[in-house]
């Protein structure tokens, strides 16, 4: 068995990318952050999301993403609004007329991740 030490992000503004990740998780910057670091840490009690800078730029869809939820009672929905106000990008919504489905989402830098129903939603059909 592993732990998860980090999910890293290669990316052209590390401290940038950084500062949407920790307006939608709630994650707080490490303390040593500089806006000008090579790498940004933002660190949580059981997640750390860890952001570098790297010369070339994305061009190809992401192998492993994010499957996120609301919590503190939001809806899909109501994350997938938040996220665009944060920045986000909807690439594909896959939702359902049954309420099922996701949305597939971009960071400003073009990283995808999918918006997915939260468990009170899962659990009400």
């Amino acid at each position: 068995m592993i732990d998860i030490h980090y999910v890293t992000f290669d990316c052209a503004q590390p401290y940038e990318l950084a500062a949407f990740w920790s307006e939608a998780t709630g994650l707080g910057f490490h303390p040593a952050t500089e806006k000008d670091d090579d790498e940004v840490l933002l660190v949580g009690e059981k997640t750390n999301l860890l952001f570098i800078r790297v010369p070339e730029g994305k061009t190809v869809k992401n192998r492993v993403h994010l499957d996120v939820t609301g919590s503190a009672g939001t809806t899909r929905d109501q994350e997938v609004e938040r996220l665009l106000a944060l920045g986000a990008t909807v690439q594909a919504d896959r939702r359902e007329a049954d309420g099922g489905g996701w949305v597939t989402m971009l960071d400003p830098e073009g990283n995808e991740f999918c918006v997915c129903r939260s468990q009170a939603e899962r659990e009400q059909g």
